[in-house]
C-alpha cells in the first residue's frame, strides 16, 4: 500500500475504476447530417455521372481539347492561346488513369470512339467537378447567412440547369472553371464567418487562395473572380485594421497571412502549373515554330536534332540561317536565290535590277549565310575562330550565289517609304556596292558580348544608310514567288520584333571555292556544344506568345451574340446521331434563367433605390444585412462571369 492506495501491476485498483467507468459500452457517436444537401448531392451525381459514355462519340468541343490530351499522352510540346494549362492537364489525368495512349484523330465531330478508348474516364473528371458545384452552391448560400430554404432553392436551380448539365457530361473544361470559382469563394467566407482557431480559419483562407490559382489555371476568364475576390478580401482587411481592440501585432500577422494566401500563394501555384506543363512536354511537335530558336532547341527532336552539337559563338567565317524573331505573319529564314528584281514594276517604279532578297519560310540551301571580314578576303574560319562581337562591322555573303548582302537609297518593291535589299551584282554603273553592316546584339549583357547560336537576337544595321534589316511581311507578287520581303528600314519607324534575327544553323566554313563550299553547305559539321534554356525564359516567352499570337476570329455556324445568350433565342447543336432523331444541344432552363435574369435586373434596381435612400439619411437596413447585401453583390457577379 502507498500513499492509501493499493498497486496491482504498477498501478492503482482506482485508477482502475476510474477507467471502467469511462469506457461504458457501447460506445455511442453522435454527428448531425444534412439530409437536404446529401439529397442534393445525390441527385447532382446522379445527373452528371449517369450513362456517362453515351453518346460514345466525339461531342463539340470534344474534338479541341482532345487534340491536346492526345499531345499530353506523348508529351509533344503545343502552344494553346486560350488559356493557362491546368485545365488541359486535369482532361489529360483522366484520360491517363483510364488507359489512354493518345492514338484518336480528333478530326470531327461525331466520330466514334474505338473500344480501346475509355469514353467515361475521359468525362469523368468535369462531370464530377459538375456534380460537386451544386452542393458548393448550397454551402456557399449559406456562408451568406441566407436560410436553408433559400440554399436549397439555388441548388435546385443549378441541379436542373440544362445548359450546365450538358457542359458537366463532357471533355469540357466550363465545369472545372466554375467547380473552382465557387469553391474560392466558399473557403473565404467560411474562412471569414469562422469563429474557430486561427490554425483552422486560415486553413480555409489557403484553400481559397489555392482555388484561385487553379481557376486561373484552367482558363484566364477565372481572374475576373480572382480580383473581385481580392476586393472582399481587401475591403475585410481595411476593416480590421481600423478595429481599435485588436493590437498592432496582430494586425499586422492577420494582414501578412492574408497576403501570403490570396497574392503569394496564388502566383507560385501559377508558375508551378507551367512548370509542370512544360516538363511534361519535353518534345518538339506542331506548334514550335511559333517559338524562339532557343525554346525548340531545349525540344527533343526537331531543331534540336539539327542543332545539336553547333558552335556557340559565331566567327567571321561562319556559315549560318538567320530566322526573323518576328512572331507574324509565319517564321521564315533571310534567302536569296538567282531571280533578280524586275527593272520596272507595275506601278511604274523601277528598281536595282540586283538580286532578290526574301525571307523564306521553310528550311532550304539558299537560306545559308557566310559571315564575312570586310577586310580580308577569306570565307573560312580561321584557327583558333575569331568570334563576331556586338558593334562589329561584317558583310554577309550568300552562300549559293556569292552574293553580298546589300541596300541603298532604292525604294522597295512593296514598301516604298522603305529601301531596297538585295544581292549586289556590279553592272559597271554609277550604282556602288553599300554592303557593310553593324552588328547589334539587342539582348546583351556587355558591350563585349559575343554573337551566339540561338541565344543572341541581334539587329543588322546597314553603316551607310543607318537603316536595319527588316522583315515587312508583305507578300511578293509572282515574279518574287510570293516569298516574304525583306527592306531596309530606319530604326526610329521600324518595329522591334521585326528587326531581329537569330542565328538558327551554324556551322564552321572550311572550303574557298564555290563548288566545295556549295557541297559543304549540304553537309554540315558537328562540334558538341552543351547549352540549355532556363525554365524562366520559356515561362516569360510562353506566356507571352500566349497573349499575342492569337488565331484568326471568323464566323461559324455555332457562334452567337451575347444578347443570344440572356435570351436563348438560339441553342447550340453539340451533337446529331447519324442513323437516327437524337441530338444534345446546349440551352439553359427557360425558368431558372427568366427567374434569374428578372431577379438579377430587381436587385440592380432595388440597390440603386437603397443607395440613394442612404444618401438622404434614410438607413432602410442594419450595418449588419448591408454588408450581407454586399456579399450577395460579389457573389452573384462571381456566378455570372463564368457564363459570360
Amino acid at each position: 500500500m502507498q500513499n492509501g492506495r493499493f498497486k496491482v501491476n504498477g498501478s492503482t485498483k482506482g485508477e482502475f475504476r476510474q477507467a471502467s467507468v469511462m469506457l461504458q459500452l457501447p460506445l455511442l457517436v453522435t454527428a448531425q447530417v444534412d439530409l437536404v444537401l446529401l439529397l442534393v448531392s445525390a441527385f447532382a451525381f446522379w445527373t452528371r455521372l449517369g450513362h456517362l459514355s453515351y453518346p460514345n462519340a466525339v461531342v463539340f468541343d470534344e474534338v479541341y481539347y482532345g487534340q491536346f490530351v492526345s499531345l499530353y499522352m506523348r508529351r509533344v510540346f503545343f502552344v494553346d492561346d486560350s488559356g493557362p494549362p491546368l485545365g488541359h492537364m486535369i482532361l489529360a489525368l483522366g484520360a491517363y488513369l483510364g488507359g489512354f495512349d493518345g492514338n484518336f484523330a480528333w478530326n470531327r465531330i461525331g466520330a466514334e470512339y474505338p473500344s480501346s478508348v475509355s469514353v467515361y474516364s475521359l468525362r469523368l473528371l468535369p462531370a464530377l467537378c459538375g456534380a460537386l458545384c451544386v452542393p458548393l452552391v448550397y454551402l456557399l448560400t449559406l456562408e451568406l447567412r441566407f436560410s436553408h430554404v433559400s440554399a436549397l432553392s439555388a441548388a435546385l436551380l443549378l441541379l436542373l440547369d440544362n445548359s450546365f448539365i450538358v457542359q458537366s457530361r463532357f471533355m469540357l473544361l466550363e465545369s472545372v472553371l466554375i467547380f473552382f470559382m465557387l469553391l474560392a469563394f466558399f473557403s473565404y467566407l467560411h474562412f471569414h464567418n469562422s469563429t474557430s482557431s486561427p490554425w483552422s480559419k486560415y486553413g480555409w483562407l489557403l484553400l481559397s487562395g489555392t482555388s484561385c490559382a487553379a481557376a486561373v489555371g484552367v482558363k484566364y476568364m477565372g481572374l475576373f473572380s480572382y480580383v473581385l475576390l481580392l476586393g472582399m478580401a481587401s475591403l475585410h482587411m481595411w476593416t480590421l485594421i481600423g478595429e481599435r481592440s485588436v493590437s498592432h501585432l496582430n494586425v499586422f500577422v492577420h494582414c501578412v497571412c492574408r497576403v501570403v494566401c490570396l497574392v503569394v500563394v496564388p502566383v507560385l501555384l501559377y508558375v508551378f502549373w507551367f512548370y509542370v506543363h512544360l516538363s511534361l512536354l519535353n518534345r518538339s511537335g506542331p506548334h514550335d515554330q511559333l517559338m524562339s530558336s532557343a525554346f525548340q532547341a531545349s525540344l527533343q527532336g526537331g531543331l534540336s536534332r539539327i542543332t545539336q552539337g553547333q558552335p556557340l559563338d559565331v566567327a567571321y567565317g561562319s556559315q549560318v540561317t538567320l530566322r526573323s524573331s518576328a512572331a507574324q505573319p509565319i517564321p521564315c529564314w533571310l534567302h536569296s536565290h538567282k531571280a533578280n528584281y524586275p527593272i520596272r514594276y507595275e506601278n511604274g517604279r523601277g528598281s536595282s535590277h540586283q538580286q532578290q532578297v526574301t525571307c523564306y519560310p521553310f528550311k532550304d540551301v539558299n537560306n545559308w549565310w557566310i559571315i564575312k571580314d570586310p577586310s580580308k578576303q577569306q570565307l573560312v574560319v580561321s584557327s583558333p575562330p575569331r568570334p563576331v562581337r556586338h558593334g562589329d562591322f561584317i558583310q554577309l555573303v550568300h552562300g549559293m550565289t556569292s552574293r553580298l548582302l546589300n541596300s541603298h537609297d532604292v525604294a522597295a518593291p512593296m514598301t516604298p517609304h522603305a529601301q531596297e535589299v538585295s544581292g549586289y551584282i556590279d553592272f559597271n554603273v554609277s550604282m556602288l556596292a553599300q554592303d557593310l553592316w553593324k552588328v547589334e546584339v539587342s539582348n546583351r549583357e556587355s558591350d563585349s558580348e559575343v554573337w551566339k547560336t540561338i541565344l543572341s537576337e541581334v539587329r543588322l544595321v546597314h553603316v551607310n544608310t543607318s537603316a536595319a534589316l527588316k522583315l515587312s511581311g508583305t507578300s511578293l507578287p509572282d515574279w518574287g514567288f510570293h516569298q516574304l520581303e525583306v527592306v531596309a528600314e530606319k530604326l526610329f519607324k521600324a518595329h522591334s520584333s521585326s528587326l531581329r534575327w537569330t542565328v538558327e544553323e551554324h556551322r564552321f566554313g572550311t572550303s574557298e571555292q564555290q563548288r566545295e563550299r556549295e557541297a559543304e553547305l549540304h553537309s554540315p559539321t558537328q562540334i558538341d556544344v552543351d547549352r540549355k534554356i532556363s525554365f524562366w525564359a520559356k515561362f516569360l516567352e510562353l506566356q507571352w506568345k500566349m497573349l499575342t499570337v492569337k488565331q484568326e476570329n471568323t464566323e461559324h455556324k455555332y457562334s452567337s451574340a451575347p444578347l443570344e445568350w440572356i435570351t436563348m433565342e438560339t441553342n447550340i447543336a453539340y451533337w446529331l446521331h447519324p442513323n437516327n432523331n437524337a441530338q444534345i444541344h446546349l440551352i439553359g432552363n427557360p425558368v431558372s434563367w427568366g427567374l434569374a435574369n428578372l431577379c438579377l435586373l430587381s436587385y440592380q434596381l432595388l440597390a440603386a433605390v437603397y443607395v440613394l435612400r442612404r444618401r438622404r439619411g434614410l438607413k432602410d437596413l442594419p450595418d449588419g444585412e448591408r454588408h450581407t447585401s454586399v456579399l450577395c453583390v460579389c457573389s452573384f457577379l462571381q456566378g455570372c462571369s463564368p457564363f459570360s
